[in-house]
């Protein structure tokens, strides 16, 4: 008789991970839809959680509250792809406000990836922290129009029309989020390369 394992046997743990992502699928993925404008971002976003998960699942220390970790990943996965972009002067930044209100005044810091060993993972949670605690700094008014905008992924021209705010009070609110966020998290990230 042949015992060994063919390729069609689930594990226990195989199958706690499917149930996990049959399970919050749909919730998540509404989630990154809500945040993220691009469908297939947001996809890719989600396979990326998915498969953060099942590597993390698989290590011998227990996910505590995996629903709660989930949303977690994926929230600070839709931070990584707003700080993909560089940095770019500011000048260029307000031409491209004029061109593409849309596109104006972004955060576009850089996180370390999750990938690059424990130095560079406390690095990224110190960082995603420090964003969340500059966050709360702002005035209401920059905050929301920040989170609107970078986070919830709607439209200047959109906004405007919800709030009956014009469009150059708004890109001036999000611009000194903005220069607010870079501050702060310049010098978060400045105490960390030291």
């Amino acid at each position: 008789m042949d015992t060994s394992p063919t390729l069609t046997t689930m594990t226990d743990r195989d199958r706690e991970i499917d149930a996990t992502v049959v399970r919050e699928r749909g919730r998540l993925r509404d989630f990154i839809r809500r945040r993220v404008g691009d469908a297939g971002d947001a996809e890719d976003i989600l396979q990326d959680v998915f498969q953060e998960f099942v590597q993390a699942y698989r290590l011998p220390e227990p996910i505590e509250q995996v629903s709660a970790w989930l949303f977690r990943v994926a929230r600070n996965r839709i931070i990584d792809r707003f700080r993909k972009r560089r940095e770019q002067p500011l000048a260029d930044i307000e031409r491209e406000a004029l061109d593409d209100p849309d596109q104006a005044y972004r955060l576009d810091l850089e996180l370390p990836s999750h990938y690059d060993g424990p130095e560079a993972a406390y690095a990224r949670r110190v960082l995603i922290d420090a964003l969340w605690d500059a966050l709360d700094e702002l005035p209401a008014n920059q905050r929301e129009i920040f989170i609107a905008h970078e986070l919830d992924g709607k439209s200047f021209k959109t906004l405007a029309r919800e709030t009956g705010v014009g469009i150059n009070t708004l890109l001036a609110r999000k611009r000194y989020a903005v220069l607010h966020l870079r501050e702060r998290l310049r010098s978060i990230d400045g105490a960390l390369d030291s």
